[in-house]
């Protein structure tokens, strides 16, 4: 009866009977499997020595590297350093450095251009420093214009008027301030010609800018003029443009050394010095000349020094007059001038009168 009923269930559930034999068939399998494995562990080894356990890293699979996608960039990943044995590491010094490439003769050239472009040229020296130079002192009235048009401006450089250009115009002391042809301006004005213009004050025409103040009812003018226009017009106020070019050079020098004692020591807080023979005589352009211009240029920057000093260079026209105004103590103009005609240059005419001195040089400081 059991055997019947036995039959029955797997004609029922057939799947059941196929799913036993697997399960059987694996078993059977797993069984042999494990015997192989015994019957070869136990049996001894061919080399004698102990058999080498496989390395895990070896057993490892090597990784496959990333493929970039489509649409998208390759990261570039670092390659991590090799292992190098003990003493055969790679040198971490650097390598020699290459020669540099000759330069062709028009690549000098142009090398040079740039480098002097970086510097300023020798006449540029003497336009850095800014004289004030009092060119009237304390009128009651003052004629001025402009060659330009030029625009007057307060203290702050706050425009209040503009001149027209070739016009002259009357400046008077009005209360606390100062009265342009009806015009009533501060005490203090700066008047700045336009495109480089020429001013005019008087019958004397000057470069640079004009600064009137009126000081105790009383009228001031002064000339803010670069150290080179300055000196162009000083040199030929001072002695002849047809002197010989040693002597010009010379005065050039001691002109510009008396100037710079007063650039840093000035008369007053208005102005540096004044432009009379107390001084050394300043006419505006009305007497420069192309001689005494070249002499200023040519000794740019020079002054007479001591233990590197400014030396207050006291000049005058002859030796007695130096004897008697200076104690002997200053250079002759006409001692200068035949010293120049009998072969002598302007340092050693310079260095005659001023015994002990030496030339300085004014340098522009590019900090």
């Amino acid at each position: 009866m059991a055997k019947p009923q036995f039959v029955q269930f797997f004609k029922r559930y057939p799947w059941l009977l196929l799913l036993l034999l697997a399960v059987l068939q694996l078993a059977g399998v797993l069984i042999f499997l494990n015997l192989q494995r015994q019957s070869s562990s136990s049996a001894p080894s061919l080399s004698g020595s102990p058999a080498s356990t496989p390395s895990p890293v070896s057993s490892l699979a090597a990784p496959v590297q990333p493929t970039s996608t489509p649409g998208k960039r390759a990261t570039k990943t670092q390659a991590p350093p090799s292992a190098t044995a003990p003493g055969s590491e790679q040198s971490t010094q650097p390598a020699s450095p290459q020669p540099k490439p000759s330069l062709t003769a028009e690549q000098k050239a142009i090398n040079e251009r740039y480098k002097q472009s970086f510097v300023s040229p020798a006449t540029a020296v003497d336009t850095l420093i800014e004289m004030r130079v009092a060119i009237a002192e304390g009128v009651p009235a003052l004629s001025l214009g402009s060659s330009t048009s030029a625009t007057l401006m307060d203290q702050n450089r706050k425009p209040l008027l503009t001149l027209s250009a070739e016009t002259r115009y009357t400046a008077q002391p009005s209360g606390n301030g100062t009265a342009l042809d009806g015009s009533q301006l501060p005490a203090v004005v700066l008047v700045e010609p336009s495109q480089n213009g020429l001013l005019y004050l008087g019958d004397r025409a000057y470069r640079g800018r004009l600064l009137l103040v009126n000081d105790a009812g009383k009228l001031w003018a002064v000339n803010l003029v670069n150290l080179r226009n300055y000196l162009h017009s000083v040199v030929a106020s001072e002695v002849s443009p047809s002197w010989h070019p040693e002597a010009l050079k010379a005065q050039a020098v001691a002109a510009r050394s008396y100037a710079l004692t007063y650039y840093f020591k000035p008369m007053s807080s208005l102005f540096h010095l004044g432009a009379t023979e107390y001084y050394q005589v300043y006419s505006g352009i009305n007497r420069e000349a192309p001689e005494t211009n070249q002499a200023v240029d040519a000794t740019s920057g020079q002054f007479v020094s001591y233990r590197g000093g400014i030396v207050e260079s006291l000049y005058a026209a002859s030796d007695d007059i130096v004897a008697e105004a200076f104690q002997g103590h200053g250079m002759s103009q006409l001692g200068a001038l035949n010293l120049a005609e009998e072969g002598y240059n302007y340092q050693q005419i310079l260095a005659n009168y001023y015994p002990g001195t030496g030339l300085g040089q004014i340098v522009q400081d590019y900090e």
